[in-house]
């Protein structure tokens, strides 16, 4: 059983929650982790051994007396190792190098076509990823590129995670069925990047790695959430005892697919009519306003035009407002989650939004939404390539 598979009781001060007490602050010594695991300190101590020998932790000098010899202080390296993520998009990718802590060192984001392919496009994503683990950090605020002080090298790369925005099989990192990827359908995306970098590769879907991005930054103590992506398409990620819920093959959370009751039924990408997707996705929303003959070329010009109060745009991000609250509602009844939160570039949308939250609290049992959170997704552009580095912390963690 891997880490990600145990039970949420049975990682109170497992390695991977010891490292992020260290990570966030939390704790500062070995005493602060016995403290807020209920270990005892002889088994924190073989734990935070056996993650000093494996790099995850250091030690840095001695910390303040209180009545005894004075602690050794412990810290997640900066300056060293780093994992390497990639939150790969319609239409523009994000990619970046993480600490072992999960905070970015260095971002930036780039153009793709995926209609160009995986081979290519990967093969150039994988080349930035490596020319970015061997360069110095730098500081910007641009969103080009953002980090933190210290420098890397490409041998101090641990792994690299990389989010799809497609079906993913988790278990063999190959992608199946993708409605918007022509030319990806079964290629092996871990094995094609494992033939090219020496280190662990982990894939997923872009919504899961969202889903865990924000979760591990905003609600970490929240056991049940969901994560809505909505951008180009719609997906979702599932958070359920506090771990990435991913069920039996890989698909659960993916509420694109599921139908909207919808008259005429507008035909979807995966061949079906009156998916959540072919209705409320950024994609669909250009199509819609182009039949009705407004000029709009991209998701860009949807967002500018329902920046501007126009009445189509606006009154068709209500619509799909209230289809994703319509499947929400479901999820939410069925699953009882304590958060509800829509992260892409469509949760800058006010009018879907309250619509969405509107529709949840209509079709939802009163006991559901007494004290759930509907929210946006506040972790900006990295969420997904910080869900991606810690897909790749577990694996560090869970395999030594």
């Amino acid at each position: 059983m891997t880490i990600d598979d145990a039970p949420r009781e049975a990682l109170r001060g497992g390695p991977r929650e010891l490292l992020r007490w260290v990570a966030t602050g939390a704790a500062v010594s070995r005493a602060d982790l016995s403290r807020l695991s209920g270990l005892s300190p002889s088994t924190v101590s073989q734990r935070v051994e056996a993650l000093i020998n494996q790099g995850l932790l250091e030690e840095t000098g001695a910390g303040r007396s209180r009545g005894g010899r004075r602690p050794r202080q412990l810290a997640v390296p900066t300056g060293g190792a780093v994992v390497g993520a990639i939150d790969l998009g319609a239409h523009h990718a994000r990619v970046g190098t993480l600490d072992l802590s999960g905070r970015v060192v260095q971002g930036r984001t780039l153009p793709v076509r995926i209609e160009d392919g995986p081979e290519q496009v990967l093969g150039a994503l994988l080349a930035e990823v490596a020319a970015l683990a061997a360069a110095p950090g730098d500081a910007t605020a641009s969103g080009t590129a953002s980090s933190a002080t210290g420098s890397t090298t490409a041998g101090a790369l641990r792994g690299i995670g990389i989010g799809i925005p497609g079906p993913v099989q988790h278990s063999t990192g190959r992608i199946v069925s993708p409605s918007r990827m022509p030319g990806w359908n079964g290629f092996d995306v871990a094995a094609f990047c494992a033939g090219r970098v020496d280190v662990p590769i982990i894939v997923d879907n872009d919504a899961n790695l969202m889903a865990l991005g924000a979760h591990r930054t905003a609600h970490s103590e929240l056991d049940h959430a969901v994560y809505i992506k909505a951008g180009t398409g719609i997906g979702s990620g599932v958070i359920s005892s506090g771990r990435l819920h991913r069920g039996a093959q890989g698909s659960a959370g993916d509420i694109s697919h599921c139908r909207v009751v919808a008259d005429p039924a507008p035909p979807c990408s995966c061949g079906n009519a009156g998916c959540l997707e072919a209705v409320a996705s950024g994609a669909a929303l250009v199509t819609a306003l182009r039949d009705q003959g407004v000029p709009v070329s991209d998701l860009t010009g949807v967002i500018r035009l329902i920046d501007d109060g126009d009445r189509h745009a606006t009154a068709l991000a209500r619509q799909a407002g209230r289809a994703i609250g319509e499947i929400l509602a479901v999820v939410v009844n069925f699953f009882n989650p304590q958060v509800v939160a829509i992260g892409g570039r469509l949760a800058d949308c006010e009018p879907l939004l309250a619509s969405m939250r509107a529709t949840l609290y209509e079709r939802c049992l009163p006991l559901a939404t007494q004290t759930l959170l509907i929210e946006r997704v506040a972790t900006g552009q990295d969420v997904g390539i910080t869900g991606a580095a810690h897909l790749v912390i577990d694996h560090v963690v869970a395999a030594n």
